[in-house]
């Protein structure tokens, strides 16, 4: 999947496109039936497959204040979208003069314009431009002046009727339950960053970690969770099981959030390397142990436990990007 962080001179084989437009944070199930809605349309016209989104997400820019709540910061949700086969991939800088666009000449410019968009999809509840005062009903009626088709997304439910939706996704991650999160995205949850060194303590106890900050990640349950953990290599992805603590080590008295994670049979070095870490399951709330020696008795039995949850659990597919 080819991304460009600009809408202005594209490459003619990137335009004439079918796109899918949101901000699919999570890329769950609805936002993927959005956007697998636009490759229909491309394959039928046979033409590009693109997905439009924006970047920060609306909500960092207009409350700054909340908590972090991000399901899929960007670099992690390009992976998503490059996952399901999209072509291109466009990432609108979302700041205070992007905003103030009125959602018209947010058609004209970029759709029309620049995209030169043949389909446009769109979820039932996507709004935009400046007051919000764009939605399905204009880009249905602005399409009929200018040329391309639109298509309306409604809403996509589970068995018992239950929409998919990032908020559930939150609830499922906050409530202990990856396999719920799971559910609704199609896939494990995952949290992405760089490896950074930490106290070393982890390997003088015998259970080496890498550790990520989540930054603009929503913070799930405080814990240990079975992972799969996705290295970057030449090649590609190698992913490996481990365990994974998300907690602030009471143990230790430390205070700041981190994710550690121990790579089963891995003893590489990772520092500085981008790590993908999917939640595979839920073993138990953090707690503080009266000793080092009690701590090494329960990582064991948590490492265990890891291996039994995570044979036969699916590993996640590969995603190509450039720039």
């Amino acid at each position: 999947m080819q991304i460009y962080r600009h809408y202005e001179n594209l490459p003619p084989e990137a335009k004439g496109c079918s796109v899918a437009i949101g901000n699919f944070d999570g890329v769950h199930k609805g936002h993927q039936a959005v956007i697998h809605e636009a490759g229909v349309h491309a394959k039928d016209m046979g033409g590009p497959w693109a997905v439009l989104t924006f970047e920060p997400h609306p909500v960092s820019l207009f409350q700054p204040e909340k908590n972090p709540f991000r399901l899929t910061p960007m670099r992690n949700k390009a992976q998503h979208i490059a996952d399901l086969g999209v072509d291109y991939m466009l990432i609108l800088h979302f700041d205070l003069e992007f905003s103030k666009r009125i959602a018209e000449t947010f058609v004209d410019d970029i759709l029309v314009g620049s995209l030169g968009a043949k389909h446009v999809v769109a979820g039932y509840d996507f709004v935009f431009g400046h007051g919000r005062k764009g939605n399905c009903e204009m880009l249905l009626a602005m399409g009929g002046q200018e040329g391309y088709g639109f298509t309306c997304v409604k809403p996509v439910s589970d068995e018992d009727g239950k929409p998919y939706s990032s908020t559930r996704v939150r609830e499922c991650l906050k409530n202990a339950d990856p396999k719920g999160a799971a559910f609704v995205l199609g896939r494990d949850y995952e949290i992405e960053g760089r490896v950074e060194p930490g106290d070393q303590r982890g390997r003088v106890i015998g259970f080496p970690t890498a550790n990520l900050r989540l930054g603009e990640y929503l913070e799930p349950a405080k814990g240990v969770y079975a992972v799969r953990a996705g290295v970057e290599t030449d090649g590609g992805i190698e992913w490996m099981d481990g365990i994974a603590n998300l907690g602030s080590r009471p143990t230790f008295d430390k205070k700041d959030v981190l994710l550690e994670v121990n790579l089963f049979d891995f003893d590489g070095d990772l520092y500085g390397k981008h790590l993908r870490v999917a939640l595979a399951d839920f073993i138990r709330p953090e707690k503080k142990f009266d000793g080092i020696d009690a701590l090494k008795a329960q990582i064991a039995e948590d490492c265990d436990r890891a291996r039994l949850l995570l044979a036969g659990h699916p590993k996640p597919v590969k995603s190509t990007l450039s720039e």
